[in-house]
């Protein structure tokens, strides 16, 4: 099942990791995003492993649609939830480019000379 959410990023944490039981290393990163509703809510992803390096170009107060996917697993009786995030794409506009230089009235050419030789038309 794989879905969708349009928000602003509020919150990047920082990177955690450790071992698994198996022995295997692992890291993971979540951030949180607040969808732009009539009643907004506030939405933790987790990044896993490679998936991290996804928010890199991404900062606090960025316009995202995240796709994500939702995991439960049961423990002792409980069950926990992940959303994993496996997509952000940047809903806000390019950093503008370079501005022109600014204008100075030096950068106007001289006028011709009149030689008398000038049509109005």
């Amino acid at each position: 099942m794989s879905l969708e959410v349009k928000g602003k990023i509020k919150q990047i944490m920082p990177v955690s990791s450790g071992t698994s039981k198996a022995g295997k290393e692992w890291q993971k990163q979540e951030f949180v995003i607040e969808t732009d509703d009539q009643y907004p809510k506030q939405v933790c992803f987790t990044l896993f492993n490679d998936k991290i390096n996804l928010i890199q170009n991404h900062e606090v107060g960025a316009d995202v649609n995240v796709a994500f996917s939702v995991e439960s697993r049961e423990f002792n009786g409980r069950w926990y939830h992940n959303i994993n995030a496996w997509r952000i794409d940047s809903l806000s506009p390019e950093a503008p480019g370079e501005f022109p230089p600014e204008f100075s009235t030096g950068d106007i050419p001289p006028e011709p000379a009149n030689d008398g030789n000038d049509l109005p038309f």
